[in-house]
């Protein structure tokens, strides 16, 4: 018998259209308190999330589809929806097996409950995972659009009870093409009246978690400090500017792609960077000897194998997910006395920048630049200042205090609309809309 989690996402392709299957779902029955497939044939995968408790959380609602062209799988992870919509990123990306693909899409989704509701967002938890096929060039803006246009049109049938943007492997252009076909997406570009990519606004964010990192951890400021950067994309290429400007004293820095790390050199010609070009998977830069590490590239890197030798004083950065196991490796942190801070606390920026396009725009806007300010209570700064505050007065791990903080506010009713987010997926689950 096949193991559906252990074949790759090409394979369960092969496997759903041999048994009539295009689109499908999982989502959770509160009366049995169990995960429920649409198709008998995939209650195997539905068993794996009813005995799997680290990264399945009673997820409302998993929406999968196959595009109808180029082979694509197109999943849409819903999490908690009390505050609003469940609001998240798409991510495009490879997996190596439907396991991976699953396990990314629930970490991530959890992730945006958490992160919407400790910035004061009046949105759910929600992401998109598209797994990448290998066999067409993903670089081609036709082959991008068709599988945007596609996952647009998922958007559309889902009703609204998950809201896409920009995430890992998207970019403006690739949402002006879920556009194309769904009026439920974030992030557009600027030349369609949407807010652009929220890299800028991120790097931001990240930096104010720094300040009140280094604040709290002996009263001092990024200035002379050494900071070492995992991934030099969007985010990590402005974080590097930003700490710059707050006149650290080096910055260690790489990434997978040569062309990224020589674009940094050139910027950055007269600065301090120590930049290098390393392969897929090669996390070394966690032992780099430096004052804040921050991961800015995938999630997943820090573990019981690269926790050990991390020589950090300070974990802050962008990336997603940096825990393996948040229950787990948040403890084995704490006890090395590395102060870690989640990332779903500092990297909200992008949400919040993009998440209420429909509001309008204006300069200097007060509703964005309050997260990023010092008196707020609700800005990053202060929020994570709290977090800190509290782990340490409790004597527990940061990552374990604000994930308490976040499901009380997760579960706060969207002060107009309640939980509609659920009677939406209940809508879907009578209309049977994966025959559309």
């Amino acid at each position: 018998m096949v193991d559906l989690l252990k074949i790759s996402p090409q394979e369960l392709i092969t496997f759903l259209r041999e048994n009539g299957i295009r689109r499908f779902h999982f989502v959770y029955n509160q009366s049995e308190k169990k995960c429920k497939p649409s198709h008998e044939v995939l209650q195997p995968i539905a068993d794996f999330l009813n005995g799997e408790d680290r990264d399945y959380l009673e997820h409302e609602g998993i929406f999968i589809q196959i595009t109808k062209e180029h082979d694509v799988l197109q999943g849409a992870f819903v999490h908690r929806t009390q505050r609003g919509q469940g609001a998240g990123g798409t991510r495009f990306w490879g997996y190596n097996t439907v396991e991976d693909f699953l396990r990314d899409g629930l970490r991530l989704s959890a992730g945006m409950t958490h992160k919407n509701a400790l910035a004061g967002l009046w949105w759910g938890g929600g992401k998109g995972v598209i797994a990448r096929n290998s066999q067409v060039d993903n670089r081609d803006p036709q082959v991008r659009q068709a599988i945007f246009q596609e996952y647009g049109e998922l958007m559309t049938d889902l009703r609204g009870c998950y809201v896409t943007a920009e995430d890992v492997g998207t970019t403006t252009t690739d949402i002006g093409n879920i556009f194309a076909t769904t009026r439920f997406v974030t992030c557009l570009p600027l030349e369609l009246g949407g807010s652009g990519n929220p890299s800028t606004a991120t790097a931001r964010g990240v930096v104010r978690g720094m300040e009140a990192a280094v604040e709290m951890l002996n009263g001092s400021s990024l200035s002379g400090k050494t900071i070492g950067v995992q991934g030099m994309g969007h985010v990590g290429i402005q974080l590097i500017q930003f700490l710059f400007e707050k006149n650290v004293a080096q910055v260690i820095a790489c990434d997978i792609n040569p062309d990224l790390v020589a674009q940094a050199e050139k910027e950055f010609f007269g600065k301090n960077l120590q930049a290098s070009v390393v392969s897929k998977g090669d996390n070394s830069i966690l032992e780099t000897s430096c004052d804040i590490l921050a991961p800015c590239a995938t999630g997943a890197i820090l573990t019981p194998q690269s926790i050990p030798n991390i020589k950090a004083k300070i974990i802050c950065g962008a990336a997603n997910n940096q825990l393996e196991d948040a229950h787990r490796d948040d403890r084995l942190i704490f006890e090395r006395g590395i102060l870690y801070v989640p990332d779903f606390l500092v990297n909200r920026m992008g949400i919040v920048n993009c998440s209420n396009e429909q509001y309008g725009y204006v300069k200097n806007d007060q509703f964005i630049e309050r997260h990023l300010d010092q008196e707020w209570e609700y800005s990053i700064y202060q929020k994570t200042l709290k977090v800190l505050k509290l782990a340490r007065e409790n004597g527990e791990p940061p990552a374990h205090t604000a994930i308490k903080l976040a499901d009380e506010l997760s579960i706060l009713p969207h002060p107009i609309f309640g939980h509609r987010g659920q009677k939406i997926i209940d809508s879907l689950i009578k209309d049977q809309w994966f025959k559309s």
